[in-house]
């Protein structure tokens, strides 16, 4: 047990420090997420309106901005996996007397509070956009962050344990982001699209991850309209966080299986 412990927190820590020196990747990070803000919210702002009382377009799909940081961070957190083993830094690590556990967590723990870091980060642009944040708010948006950026870490890792190629692996992350960002509510209603669509939604984790951003931001009577339903009930905070959690610990354990397996 306490190997584990151990390998979490020096591979977690190894992933804070090298985020924190790589500044281009800090810079990078937000630069899809701000093109879609000022894109979506300045040009369908007026045209869309309110969707509720009291909620703007830019207030509804600011949320799912911050989800859509967290995701492309959480997902390129497999990068490191393929970079270590390309550099062969990833065998000297599975010789080590770390428990093999604890490195796979401590690539998701390490991951998620980068992912985490990121996403409060895009909190500074609320006063610019007119979104009230309190203290109480951002301390229920933490954790709630770190499970998702947890269980969508873990479908990176996934994948990753079964690459052998940076490009082959950013190629495949690429692939994924767009399907994943646009089926999970990001920038309209799940409830008001196609029956096709929407089942692609209610079956993408993310699509929950955003519901419950969005849950924090703006409230359950608001969102009671424009939030997700699945067989008629109104997802509400917990039961999404619990539905992502879930999702997180199937893709771990999956990519803790290939791990072993794979090196």
């Amino acid at each position: 047990m306490t190997s584990i412990f151990r390998g979490i927190w020096v591979v977690a820590y190894r992933e804070l420090v090298r985020f924190v020196s790589e500044r281009s990747r800090l810079i990078s990070s937000f630069a899809m997420p701000l093109i879609f803000l000022i894109v979506f919210g300045a040009g369908f702002s007026r045209m869309i309106g309110t969707l509720v009382p009291g909620v703007d377009y830019v207030q509804f799909i600011y949320p799912g901005i911050i989800a859509m940081t967290v995701l492309m961070n959480s997902l390129m957190s497999g990068v490191s996996v393929v970079w270590d083993r390309e550099f062969g830094f990833l065998k000297e690590i599975l010789v080590s007397p770390l428990d093999r556990r604890g490195i796979l967590l401590g690539k998701a723990s390490g991951s998620a509070t980068v992912a985490v870091l990121q996403g409060m980060m895009m909190l500074l642009l609320a006063p610019l956009l007119g979104i009230p944040i309190s203290f109480k708010m951002i301390i229920t948006l933490i954790p709630v962050l770190f499970v998702i950026s947890v269980s969508i870490s873990s479908l990176g890792l996934l994948i990753a344990t079964r690459m052998r190629s940076q490009q082959g692996f950013q190629m495949i992350i690429q692939l994924m982001i767009m399907p994943l960002i646009f089926l999970a509510g990001v920038f309209y209603p799940v409830n008001n699209v196609p029956l096709v669509m929407e089942i692609i939604s209610k079956v993408n984790p993310l699509t929950y991850g955003v519901d419950a951003i969005r849950q924090v931001f703006l409230g359950s009577t608001e969102t009671s309209v424009i939030g997700v339903t699945v067989f008629g009930h109104t997802m509400s905070i917990l039961d999404n966080i619990l539905l992502v959690a879930a999702f997180g610990f199937i893709l771990l354990s999956l990519a803790a299986v290939s791990f072993n397996r794979s090196d």
